[in-house]
């Protein structure tokens, strides 16, 4: 099926995580994307995707009409070249006007901009969840109905709600967890996600949210106990969808079959407590090793010191050679433990300079001789930050040799 997305914040790595993970990606605008799939696509899945549509195959008009019988709500975003505010509304007031001609019901979720905002859909019902309730988005002459929107509001949840939290050794997004993973290409249901640096949990937490097995290791004893905090914590708030991730592995994650080799009913409900899906230990990335199978690799590496301004040139040097020995350790460490072909997505820093760009690691030139190909090394550069943010994160996408 052929899917449009609309791309995050940072359009380059929204459209590096669909290449990664999809066929036939094609950039059509500096916010949009077709892409291929042959399963239905999760917008749950997809940290970097705003919104996901398929193209009507019939008029806009005719699909309302279409429609299940009670009140509509409508809304439009419009991509057209010559799109604005006006635009969409207008065309949203016109459609209302003859379904209320035909005896329909009709709210309009009125544009501020051209295009209708994430929070604005999805706080108004326009998901695809409900039919009654739907977004359009035209591009020229063509329209597009809405079937997913980014749950803004569980990206939330999941990373304020945690139990144990610390702000000073950076907070990693969920979402940006989420294309870190995504970026090590398709993975079998519970293939097991390594993060050697794994702070707080939140790869692990959402590799077990995308059924994933979770296996993590950090140098600080302190966040192996707040990862280990955390994921329990999880465990318990997502039940639910962690047994439809892991309940059918149960006998292999510690329950006893029945002598006549069934199951008994309940025969799960404990699993998560008795035998986990994840694994947390205290080690050094550099030297530590680490227990198999590793299916794939995706971490936030050691980021150095917290910054509020631009670093002056000798403490700049400084924090690079620390990140770096750290970092190409931990790399020739790993190289001698994963199989060829194994992904490896690591976030490394990088550091804003006065001229407004971002210093980032030498360390390409080493990879090669580690025994790592570089899967985006002609890219410019993936650099996920906020604007103004001194050490914003420069992902490198590799594989095992």
């Amino acid at each position: 099926m052929k899917y449009l997305a609309v791309l995050g914040r940072q359009p380059e790595i929204s459209l590096a995580e669909l290449e990664a993970l999809f066929s036939n990606v094609r950039q059509i605008s500096h916010k949009l994307a077709f892409f291929e799939s042959s399963t239905n696509s999760d917008i749950d899945r997809l940290g970097g995707t705003l919104k996901l549509a398929i193209k009507l195959d019939q008029k806009p008009l005719d699909f309302l009409k279409s429609l299940p019988e009670g009140k509509l709500t409508i809304g439009i975003s419009d991509y057209s070249a010559k799109a604005n505010k006006k635009s969409a509304n207008v065309e949203a007031l016109k459609l209302k006007k003859i379904l209320v001609r035909h005896g329909r019901s009709v709210r309009v979720v009125e544009n501020r901009e051209a295009i209708l905002s994430t929070a604005t859909s999805l706080h108004n019902g326009l998901s695809g969840k409900n039919e009654r309730k739907v977004e359009l988005i035209k591009i020229n002459n063509d329209w597009f109905k809405v079937i997913g929107v980014q749950d803004i509001d569980a990206y939330t949840r999941r990373d304020q709600a945690r139990p144990a939290r610390d702000a000073k050794v950076g907070m990693l997004p969920p979402k940006l967890a989420q294309i870190l993973i995504n970026l090590c290409g398709p993975l079998q249901p519970g293939a097991t996600i390594l993060d050697p640096f794994c702070g707080t949990g939140v790869v692990l937490q959402e590799a077990l949210l995308m059924g994933y097995r979770a296996y993590g290791t950090d140098i600080n004893e302190r966040m192996v106990e707040y990862s280990k905090k955390n994921l329990n914590w999880l465990s318990e708030s997502e039940k639910k969808l962690l047994l439809a991730h892991f309940g059918g592995c149960c006998r292999e994650l510690g329950s006893e079959p029945r002598e006549d080799g069934r199951e008994e009913p309940g025969d799960k409900s404990n699993f998560l407590k008795l035998s986990p899906p994840f694994q947390v230990s205290q080690g050094d990335a550099t030297v530590f090793q680490w227990q198999q199978p590793i299916d794939a690799v995706a971490c936030e590496g050691y980021l150095g010191q917290p910054m509020s301004q631009v670093p002056p040139a000798i403490k700049l040097k400084t924090q690079k050679q620390e990140c770096q020995t750290i970092i190409l350790g931990f790399l020739k460490n790993l190289a001698q433990q994963i199989k060829s072909d194994t992904p490896v997505v690591i976030a490394a820093p990088a550091w804003l300079r006065p001229d407004g760009a971002y210093e980032r690691l030498e360390i390409l030139a080493f990879l090669d001789d580690l025994g790592y190909n570089v899967n985006n090394k002609s890219r410019e550069g993936l650099i996920y930050c906020r604007e103004g943010q001194i050490v914003a994160r420069d992902i490198l996408i590799l594989r095992k040799k």
